[in-house]
């Protein structure tokens, strides 16, 4: 497969190369030097820059820098840290000598002179008008970080990211202030690095996000309101997330950094059911007569035989510096991380280079970015993890007997009369995760060149020019061994077709064009900045043809002559204007008004422009005459703002035209039955709605910012209300109207509203010990407030799936209901307080239909997010831990609904699946899987890390040596009886637990 992707990545870095100048200046110095607390004890990580210039460098462990070709004569250093105050430094270079300055730092908790990245560009923090939150890596997550999101959980108010689960690489779903819509996507907008990246699925990844190394990422800055996000329009409903990556400083000396942890992992949390023993008991007790005859003698314990204690290896090393006027960083990392579940694997190989050069007297600044990874997965079936608790515990894992040979000794349920694999029966889970072989491999490579030219004889006029790519190519198979159960087929139909064998490959290509010009000037106490800018965006997805494979009872697979996936491709472009204009009166009132058009390929001529508009108010009291002496007051600055955003990412990138879709015409299984279709490729039309349009979300925000005692304590408090209309939601067709049942369409409105709070109080500072603490809390109220013209018995779209039945579902997107609102039935409880088995309080909505809910209770989503993050510092030792938790969030637990009743003792010929032990709780003979009674309360508090560190400083050559301990996923308290609470979709099912990982980390520099 070819991968032009490459050649790009050979451009850019032909390019940093080309033209940049190497030695050092005529006539230059340097300035070394130590950068100290009022301890004087060394300040890490300080910036120390040269007045004027770009020229700079950042104090290593122990507090020193250097900073190398300065030009000589009067210079004034600039050295600043957050929490300290700003200090300059007047000092005289000469040529060929170095001078020694030495810099003490004065407490001050926060800066508002702090540079904030926003929307293709940055603000002072003190201007920001809208919702705005950062996060740097001194206050990320710590320990074994896979995938970057995590950096950040618990650490910002209103956002919550919920991992799917416990398996290497899993993705995580991120929800900024609630669900934005029904069916569209709902994730925030990336942009790394000034690349906003593709938000569609990668094939071969569970995250697309795990794909990038935390390792290399400096802060994460979210912008929550529509008066920030507006300014990316077309993809913003659902919040944005700008990551910044490291990079290196002019004159930096350079220096070399390794990071390096090993951890073990251990599944946390088991599924809950009965031992062997409470098992045969509860058979012999409640089975059909012929259940006890099915008992084995054997006592596994499942869950066992597939969990492992699984190792981790991490390692990270980096190379900071510059050469000549050209600042770098270079990166590479590896990661080797294996799952809790047998077999399951992740290998990550990442590399990043930044460049950042200033040309013609610095009026050029030039940033050169580019992110790459292979990333080799082994991947589980959850259904197989979720099997090992289902399994009966009385059956061996492996058996001698003959019959078992065919099967690689492993033990399987078998036909009495014939000794072929017995119908409807589950298969042996070891056996079933040993046999599969699920693989892929994905590359990706992320990368931009921008361009920013301060306009001679224009004074604050810029330029910038911004390309950037996102590619990525993925390929993978799935090969299930010919001695396996599940895919075994009986000599008497076609012998040799057992086993099967699966591929896809899939080529993603985002490519970007961003330009915009930039005025800024100050006259008398008004200060204003305007912008206007173009952006063209295309998204390219395709994949090659392959075909089916057929086996010959061993490993040889042979091609078939059909098509089991056609070649496909698409294509979808986004054409943007875009404008912002700033304005700071006195450092008092200020103002931010943006303004979007989005045209999207997605829509016909007709629907494809939006346009989105936003304007941010603030007013800085605190530098009023009446409360600019004030020392209670060290901030208070109140927001207001409104905007509107765009959504158009839902279904297929062609939905809105008449078309064709090939497929097979065959009705031959792979590797199974006999065919006995004539092959070959036919075409059929496709359902689509040519009128389809723009999402769009008006938020209204008002805010609070507010320091106390010189900022020791501060305060961040929000109220907001989103508004969705003409939501992109899947709906119910008539039959026979447009070749589908089902639909794309705009249809009603969806509202949250909320309360966000962020406070950061250092407790205690003195010259051994400091202590400081950050609590943020959200509460967010969703609701579906219009679908549309409706029938009036019409309840609502019936959503989420559950197991036990044909069809079952157990959620509902109902009007005057949040989204995904549990549609049950209500339990009747007896005297003894337990459920009365079928018996249920009426309703009108759905008195008849026994198969279905009949009034709504709860939601899954939180009603309140809550973290809780402390540092302290005691001489060389650190401490430091992240708490989170939601309340309100509700969870169907559908293994206890299918697993704990003795219909699975009675039901089944042959063999008997093992029970929950919610058995015992309720005594049900068959199945109740609509009662509320299964929907539980799974609230919980999760310590999300626990990191002890030391600083050891120099040793063995290394000019700094830091050792770490850390634990993740530390405790879980929850009154929720499932394997976990903390499940988006609000239904756990084949659920892959979460670890618990213990991590040894150091960080070397030299």
């Amino acid at each position: 497969m070819k991968h032009p992707y490459l050649a790009k990545l050979l451009f850019l870095l032909l390019f940093a190369a080309f033209g940049f100048p190497s030695g050092a200046y005529a006539q230059t110095g340097s300035i070394s030097g130590r950068v100290t607390d009022g301890k004087n004890e060394g300040i890490p990580g300080a910036t120390v820059l040269i007045e004027g210039t770009s020229l700079g460098s950042s104090s290593n462990v122990d507090g020193t820098y250097s900073i190398q070709n300065v030009p000589a004569g009067a210079q004034t250093l600039v050295v600043s840290f957050v929490g300290y105050n700003t200090v300059r430094r007047p000092v005289t270079v000469v040529a060929g000598q170095n001078t020694e300055v030495a810099a003490s730092l004065v407490e001050n908790a926060t800066q508002l002179s702090e540079a904030v990245v926003v929307g293709y560009g940055t603000q002072r923090r003190q201007d920001v008008t809208g919702a705005v939150a950062t996060v740097d890596s001194r206050e990320f997550v710590q320990g074994q970080v896979t995938n970057p999101e995590q950096l950040i959980q618990g650490k910002v108010a209103g956002v919550s990211i919920t991992t799917a689960g416990g398996a290497p690489g899993t993705g995580s779903v991120i929800r900024i202030r609630g669900n934005s819509s029904l069916n569209a996507n709902s994730d925030p907008l990336y942009v790394i690095d000034g690349v906003p990246v593709d938000k569609g699925d990668i094939s071969g990844v569970s995250n697309p996000l795990s794909l990038i190394n935390p390792s290399d990422i400096e802060t994460f800055t979210v912008l929550k309101d529509a008066s920030a996000t507006a300014i990316y329009g077309n993809r913003a409903s659902g919040g944005v997330i700008l990551i910044t990556t490291k990079r290196g400083l002019q004159g930096e000396k350079l220096r070399v950094e390794l990071n390096s942890q090993t951890g073990i992992s251990t599944v946390a949390q088991r599924y809950k059911m009965l031992s062997t023993e409470e098992f045969r008991r509860q058979i012999r007790l409640n089975g059909s007569p012929s259940q006890d005859t099915t008992l084995g003698d054997a006592s596994t314990n499942w869950q066992n035989e597939i969990f492992r204690s699984a190792m981790t290896y991490d390692n990270t090393v980096s190379l900071i510096g510059s050469v000549s006027k050209v600042p770098f960083r270079v990166s590479y990392g590896n990661l080797y991380q294996e799952g809790i579940a047998i077999t399951n694997q992740l290998k990550r190989n990442t590399g990043s280079i930044s460049l950042t050069p200033t040309l013609l007297n610095d009026r050029l600044r030039i940033d050169i970015n580019a992110k790459g990874s292979v990333v080799d997965n082994r991947f589980v079936n959850y259904g197989y993890v979720a099997g090992a608790a289902l399994y009966d515990p009385t059956q061996p894992v492996r058996s001698s007997d003959p019959e078992y040979t065919r099967f690689g000794g492993y033990y399987q349920y078998l036909n009495p009369s014939s000794g072929n694999p017995l119908g409807n029966a589950p298969t042996n889970p070891v056996a079933a995760i040993n046999n599969e072989n699920n693989t892929s491999r994905v590359k990706r490579l992320i990368g931009n060149v921008q361009f920013d030219y301060k306009i001679h004889g224009i004074e604050g006029l810029r330029a910038n020019l911004n390309l950037g790519l996102d590619a990525s190519r993925s390929e993978g198979s799935n090969i299930i061994n010919p001695n396996d159960f599940g895919t075994f087929n009986p000599d008497s139909q076609l012998p040799g077709l057992n086993g099967s064998y699966s591929q896809y490959a899939q080529d993603r290509d985002m490519n970007l064009l961003e330009t915009y010009l930039a005025y800024g000037k100050q006259i008398g106490g008004t200060k204003f900045d305007v912008q206007g800018g173009y952006a063209y965006q295309s998204f390219v997805t395709q994949g090659p043809n392959f075909l089916r494979f057929r086996s010959d009872r061993t490993t040889t697979y042979v091609k078939d002559d059909t098509l089991s996936v056609p070649l496909y491709y698409s294509k979808y472009v986004l054409l943007s204007y875009f404008g912002r204009a700033t304005m700071n009166v006195q450092d008092k009132y200020l103002v931010t008004a943006t303004l979007r058009n989005d045209n999207t390929s997605r829509f016909n001529k007709a629907y494809r422009s939006g346009w989105f508009p936003a304007l941010g108010l603030a007013w800085r009291v605190k530098n009023e005459a009446f409360l600019k002496d004030n020392t209670f007051f060290s901030e208070l600055k109140v927001r207001a703002g409104y905007g509107r955003t765009g959504q158009q990412d839902v279904g297929g990138v062609y939905d809105t035209q008449a078309r064709y879709s090939p497929g097979v015409a065959t009705s031959q299984y792979p590797f199974g039955n006999s065919p006995t279709g004539s092959g070959g490729l036919t075409y059929s039309p496709r359902g689509y709605n040519s009128v389809l349009t723009w999402e769009t979300t008006n938020t209204y925000n008002a805010g609070l910012d507010l320091g106390f005692l010189d900022n020791r304590l501060t305060a961040t408090l929000d109220v907001y209300q989103r508004t969705a209309s003409d939501l992109l939601a899947e709906v119910d067709q008539t039959a026979g109207s447009n070749f589908t049942n089902r639909l794309n369409a705009n249809i009603g409105s969806l509202r949250n509203r909320g309360v966000e709070l962020g406070l950061n109080y250092g407790i205690l500072r003195n010259e051994n010990f400091t202590w400081d603490v950050n609590l943020n809390g959200a509460y967010n109220v969703n609701e579906i407030t219009d679908l549309g013209r409706q029938l009036e018995t019409f309840p609502g779209y019936l959503v989420g799936g559950i197991p036990g039945g044909t069809g079952g579902t157990i959620q509902i997107q109902a009007v005057g209901q949040p989204s995904n609102a549990f549609f049950v039935r209500r339990q009747v409880y007896g005297p003894d307080g337990r459920p009365v088995q079928g018996l249920y309080v009426n309703s009108d909505r759905n008195p008849n239909n026994v198969n279905a809910g009949d009034y709504f209770y709860k939601q899954p989503a939180p009603l309140v997010t809550l973290g809780f993050s402390s540092n302290i510092v005691y001489n060389k030792f650190t401490m430091a831990f992240t708490l989170r938790g939601n309340l309100g969030n509700y969870v169907y637990n559908a293994n206890a609904a299918g697993l704990g009743t003795y219909a699975n003792a009675q039901e089944s010929v042959n063999f008997v699946n093992n029970l929950n032990p919610d058995i015992l709780n309720t005594g049900f003979s068959r199945r109740e899987l609509y009662s509320d009674y299964y929907v539980q309360n799974a609230s919980f508090l999760r310590c999300e890390n626990i990191s002890l560190g030391y600083n050891v400083g120099k040793v063995l050559g290394a000019s700094s040596l830091r050792v770490t301990g850390n634990v993740q996923n530390a405790f879980l308290i929850t009154k929720y009886e499932g394997v976990d609470p903390e499940i988006f979709s609000g239904i756990d099912n084949s659920f892959y637990p979460r670890a618990r990982t213990y991590t040894l980390g150091l960080a070397l520099g030299f």
